[in-house]
């Protein structure tokens, strides 16, 4: 009678029997295990250790006492930036170059995408993503180099042709007005073909059947993009532009800092190379560290909430 009152699931299964199947599995794919090894180490490296770094935000943080001998003050330099008349300023202009990004540029590598793929002659769209590729591979330096040479008053091609047909240069490097037109513009040139090797990945999973059958009802190109191969990669522009928000106000310290100078400083000054100056060239590691943890929190609160939004509305969101 005992014996017929135990339940069948109190089996248990043999000791080790799960550690050796995990085993096997590390065996049987020792080599994409190694393949993935270094991008782990570098996520581990250069993104999750330098995590700590951010305690200092709340020290008034001395090299030579280090993190652990430093004086902790709370939130005293988030309250010191937060009241700083600067704030205001790089924020506005922060925001502005964030917002000039996310609605000039993201769009483009979509709808480049989707003109690749309605190229029939499969030699010359590749041809074509060769030339917009490059751009991705040359650096700020080089891009700025470059808009120099164009656009500056003593000899630039722009201001040449200009004064040849009015008589009169205009210093765009030096314009407020300009600034901001000049830095998207920069970003759109060199990263909007590298954008889209996603979206082309997207589309070629696209079925091709689904536009036969809508050659067949009498749906023109047109109608096919717009029925077929955009709901195909609706959830990966989705995922993207969440993604994006999360770095919504890296609007490129490198970029920026190069094209500074006295006459723009007003539109181009910004949280990054705010942060730069203070913190590089002044010393103050613990007030830039604070203004960096604020940038990086708004990125985070932005994903979170756009994230929640996608995924009411069906959407598989970023997770």
């Amino acid at each position: 009678m005992e014996s017929i009152e135990k339940p069948l699931s109190g089996r248990s299964r043999p000791r080790g029997v799960g550690s050796s199947r995990l085993l096997g599995r590390l065996v049987k794919n020792r080599w994409l295990y190694f393949m993935l090894l270094p991008g782990v180490v570098y996520f581990i490296v250069f993104k999750y250790l330098p995590m700590w770094g951010i305690l200092i935000s709340f020290q008034d943080y001395q090299p030579y006492l280090g993190m652990h001998g430093s004086k902790w003050v709370g939130f005293k330099h988030f309250y010191h930036f937060f009241n700083e008349p600067t704030f205001g300023l790089l924020f506005r202009n922060t925001l502005i170059l964030a917002v000039y990004n996310l609605v000039f540029f993201f769009p483009l590598p979509i709808i480049i995408a989707l003109m690749l793929n309605e190229l029939r002659k499969k030699a010359f769209s590749r041809l074509i993503q060769t030339f917009i590729y490059v751009p991705h591979f040359v650096s700020w330096v080089v891009v700025i180099g470059l808009t120099y040479i164009f656009f500056t008053t003593e000899g630039g091609i722009v201001n040449n042709a200009l004064s040849s047909l009015t008589g009169h240069q205009y210093p765009f490097l030096m314009s407020e007005n300009w600034f901001r037109t000049m830095i998207v513009s920069q970003g759109i040139w060199k990263e909007t073909g590298w954008g889209t090797i996603i979206f082309l990945a997207a589309l070629s999973g696209v079925d091709l059947q689904l536009y036969e059958a809508s050659r067949i009802d009498g749906a023109n190109r047109w109608r096919q993009m717009w029925h077929i191969t955009l709901p195909a990669i609706r959830s990966t522009i989705i995922i993207l532009f969440i993604l994006r928000l999360g770095s919504f106000l890296d609007t490129g310290f490198e970029q920026i800092f190069l094209m500074l100078n006295a006459m723009n400083r007003d539109v181009g000054e910004i949280f990054d190379t705010y942060v730069y100056t203070v913190g590089i060239t002044q010393g103050q590691f613990s007030y830039s560290t604070a203004v960096g943890l604020f940038k990086s929190l708004v990125g985070l609160v932005l994903v979170i909430t756009t994230n929640y939004f996608a995924k009411k509305m069906g959407e598989e969101g970023v997770y």
